[in-house]
């Protein structure tokens, strides 16, 4: 059970906000330490994508740094959560309060080079990314999952900026 993702139909996507429901938890027969990744990747182009995503399992647990690792942004190919956590550990991940398997409101505003995550109505972001890896790109957007994750979706909206 590898990550994987479901590309919005006709959307090429640069500057602006996306917004949803989301679900996820560990899948069933899904190796003893998964963790639920659950999010949207964004600017997709050229094999790349930008993503910023849950670990539904972290929000609750009982390791303080479990839970510090509760939101995680990467960029793929060449910054996964490894390599952040190599290069600049505890700059790329954040708690927010959160449960395996429970409707989630999630919204991230896009603008240049910085994101802020945005969950269950917040008005502050839960993690914000001054310096995405792919530069101010455009491109595809996409649902999200990682490895052994069991994911659902609703209510998807994509407001471009103005």
């Amino acid at each position: 059970m590898g990550k994987a993702y479901a590309i919005v139909k006709s959307n090429v996507f640069h500057n602006g906000t996306i917004e949803l429901e989301l679900a996820g938890s560990p899948a069933a027969g899904a190796m003893g330490g998964a963790r639920g990744f659950i999010g949207m990747a964004f600017r997709l182009h050229d094999g790349q994508f930008e993503y910023i995503y849950l670990r539904p399992t972290n929000g609750r647990a009982d390791d303080q740094v479990r839970r510090n690792h509760s939101t995680q942004y990467g960029a793929y190919p060449g910054f996964r959560f490894a390599d952040s956590r190599q290069q600049a550990p505890e700059k790329y991940e954040s708690y927010v309060d959160l449960e395996p398997g429970i409707w989630t409101r999630y919204r991230i505003t896009v603008d240049g080079t910085k994101a802020r995550l945005f969950v269950n109505g917040a008005s502050q972001p839960c993690l914000i990314v001054n310096d995405l890896k792919l530069g101010d790109s455009s491109g595809g957007v996409a649902l999200w999952i990682g490895p052994g994750t069991e994911g659902y979706f609703t209510g998807l909206k994509i407001t471009p900026a103005e």
